[in-house]
């Protein structure tokens, strides 16, 4: 029995046992390419969220809204359903929306154009409130200079009360008026006297810091002239506000800035009850609000832009209107068609029997 395992002399040599072992399923772990995949999905959404914050960093305000508006989906919609046009009485009601009775189903093309991505209605109205309120912000620091100046000034301090400012639609306005004690120029003349020189010299060096346009109006009270004499109000006042303009002129102001020079006598007094009140004698001086600022009417929030006006005015015009009914309401169907002309109409006023005689 001991020697039951040798190997006899013709018996060949004995083969290695290999076992195979086949796992079917479970291929997953470190071995599987599933994690392959999820790396390169996270790799490529790490790559898109890296261009992002790229883009963002290096591009501008504008650039960045011309992007969103190319990426922004432009829906469009067929109307349809109307008139019957998707099968036997596909039409709800003769008088629907959008539904053509004797359209013959071709029914309407509508396109919704996204908004600005600003969210505001349009970049000119967002333009000119900015450049509304760049305004008024400068305008406020010119009546605060003013008013710092005068104080300063001794010789001028008592002329704090003569000025007086007033936010109109035409601009900030400068009222330089007269009083029982204080008069700007001589007694029926155009001829600054020295202390109203001296209030005009401070007001110009303070709105010859800013680029609005000027406007200078002159005004008088109601007192006439004595017949006979070749002067009066409507002269005076336009003299005074040509004085006034020179002077500012005379300052440093070029004459490119000023947008008008007028005189309106005493139509426009600064006290109503009263026309002979010294006060009704001023110069108004007004930086007028910058282009495409002016301050709107009462009670409109915002200014319409042209192109509104006009679209709205073409929307609501008669004419318009009274052909879109007339389509609605075709029942036979015997409008012509956009653009069609008849070639044997006959000529007007024949089918009423109203066509003259030839003279």
């Amino acid at each position: 029995m001991a020697g039951g395992n040798k190997r006899q002399v013709n018996e060949p040599e004995p083969r290695p046992i290999i076992v195979k072992k086949i796992i079917v399923d479970g291929h997953g772990g470190h071995h599987g390419g599933a994690w392959k995949v999820a790396y390169a999905d996270f790799v490529t959404a790490m790559m898109a969220f890296f261009l992002l914050m790229w883009l963002l960093g290096a591009t501008t305000e504008q650039q960045r809204k011309g992007l969103a508006d190319y990426f922004t989906p432009t829906l469009v919609e067929m109307k349809e359903g109307s008139a019957g046009s998707n099968g036997l009485l596909g039409g709800d009601s003769m008088e629907g929306k959008e539904n053509y009775p004797t359209s013959g189903g071709q029914g309407n093309l509508s396109i919704t154009i996204p908004k600005d991505t600003t969210g505001v209605k349009d970049k000119g109205a967002q333009d000119r409130k900015q450049r509304r309120e760049k305004d008024m912000a400068q305008f406020k620091a010119v009546k605060a200079q003013i008013e710092a100046k005068l104080a300063s000034n001794p010789a001028l301090r008592k002329f704090a009360k003569n000025i007086r400012f007033t936010e109109t639609r035409e601009g900030l306005r400068i009222d330089l008026i007269d009083q029982a004690d204080f008069a700007m120029f001589g007694m029926g003349t155009d001829r600054l006297l020295p202390q109203a020189r001296a209030l005009v010299s401070e007001v110009a060096k303070v709105i010859a810091g800013v680029p609005n346009d000027v406007i200078v109006r002159g005004h008088t009270d109601g007192l006439p002239y004595t017949s006979g004499r070749s002067m009066n109000n409507w002269m005076l006042s336009s003299a005074r506000a040509e004085a006034t303009r020179k002077a500012f002129s005379d300052l440093g102001i070029p004459n490119a800035r000023f947008a008008k020079i007028e005189g309106v006598a005493d139509r426009d007094p600064y006290v109503a009850g009263d026309i002979y009140d010294p006060r009704n004698r001023r110069m108004s001086v007004i930086l007028a609000w910058s282009a495409g600022s002016a301050m709107p009417d009462e009670g409109d929030v915002e200014a319409d832009a042209p192109e509104d006006k006009a679209a709205i005015a073409a929307r609501d015009n008669p004419s318009t209107r009274l052909k879109q009914n007339i389509a609605q309401f075709d029942m036979g169907g015997t409008s012509l068609p956009s653009g069609a002309t008849v070639i044997n109409a006959q000529p007007e006023g024949m089918a009423t029997g109203k066509v003259g005689k030839k003279h």
